[in-house]
């Protein structure tokens, strides 16, 4: 084997090994229309099996964000992939897309076959709970750009739906019924913000966490929750009429994008129980109620528009399905959003 790459910091054996260790993760997500094996140059994908008259695709791609320096920070990789697979596919579900196939791209400073597993094995599990197959990627070794401790994680989605049961704000009335669903903690989104609120506050990662058997890394590195099982009995009908994925920007920017122009949402506050973790941040950042509507999901991490006939079956089936859905508030005349009351913080 050729010692000049290796030279330059690039260990191609080590390359060869993390294939090797990621192949069963891989294999353990594929579908009836996964076509070939891992090792290809393109994944491929049998779309005529699907059950679609007018079939549209829905892509999407993301990352993770600054979460990541706390994986690396702590040592502990194996939900990360979780997150980056959960920051796609919720993207394309509020459009009523079930997700397909995904790639993932990762990274690195040194190519550890160890820690790519893990990795690997985190976004395999995010694919399991997203029934999406897991058909190809890239990993790529990067000594100077990145340091030997450090990588980076995105990924690309495909997804789809029948032309006519997409979901958008074409099919929202006013009058409609929000229904929420709850989040995991911070998912993937606002950790600039957090990080600074641990470092200014005097914390390291690895400190617990008073009256609570966990670390702060431990809580922070909770995944993001994915929620194509909640609303899978949904797609294809005519039961949700619009849906938004509660990331960066919190309720303020994301809920308006489920609503077409000259509607607005009024969302009621103190209608959930706001998870821990952003008690802990509002003690020790002190964050107003304004700083986290417009940077966190505060507890809520998937909104849907419901017409007020539809609304009771909804309910009955989320419930039936282990959820516990919070009446957030109504679509109404006007623009933006409307909030009353104020979070249980």
């Amino acid at each position: 084997m050729s010692k000049a790459y290796e030279s330059a910091g690039v260990n191609i054996e080590a390359g060869y090994e993390g294939v090797r260790r990621m192949k069963k993760h891989v294999e353990s997500t594929y579908r009836k229309e996964v076509m070939g094996g891992l090792g290809a140059f393109g994944g491929l994908f049998d779309l005529s099996q699907l059950n679609l008259k007018e079939p549209v695709l829905v892509s999407g791609t993301d990352g993770v964000g600054t979460k990541l320096m706390i994986a690396q920070e702590i040592n502990k990789h194996d939900t990360i992939g979780v997150d980056a697979v959960a920051m796609c596919v919720n993207d394309i579900v509020v459009q009523g897309a079930s997700p397909l196939f995904f790639l993932d791209y990762l990274a690195l400073g040194k190519n550890d076959p160890e820690q790519v597993e893990q990795i690997v094995a985190g976004i395999a599990e995010g694919c399991r709970q997203s029934n999406c197959a897991l058909i190809g990627g890239e990993t790529a070794e990067m000594p100077g750009l990145y340091d030997e401790k450090e990588y980076d994680v995105a990924g690309f989605v495909v997804g789809a739906a029948e032309k006519s049961q997409l979901w958008g704000p074409d099919r929202v009335s006013e009058g409609d019924v929000l229904i929420g669903l709850t989040s995991s903690g911070v998912h993937s989104n606002g950790f600039s913000l957090v990080r600074k609120i641990v470092k200014d506050a005097g914390f390291t990662w690895d400190d617990k966490i008073e009256n609570l058997e966990t670390t702060l890394g431990e809580l922070f590195m909770t995944p993001t929750r994915i929620y194509v099982e909640a609303v899978k009995p949904f797609l294809g009908t005519d039961q949700i009429q619009a849906a938004s994925h509660i990331t960066g920007g919190g309720f303020v920017e994301n809920i308006p994008r489920m609503l077409p122009e000259g509607l607005g949402a009024e969302v009621s506050l103190g209608e959930w129980e706001v998870p821990f973790v952003f008690h802990w941040l509002k003690e020790k950042g002190n964050l107003t109620n304004e700083d986290f509507l417009e940077t966190f999901n505060v507890g809520i991490g998937f909104v849907m528009a419901v017409k007020k006939d539809n609304l009771d079956g909804v309910l009955n089936t989320l419930r039936e399905q282990g959820e516990t859905p919070v009446h957030l508030g109504q679509v109404v005349k006007g623009e933006g959003i409307q909030f009353k009351g104020a979070l249980k913080l």
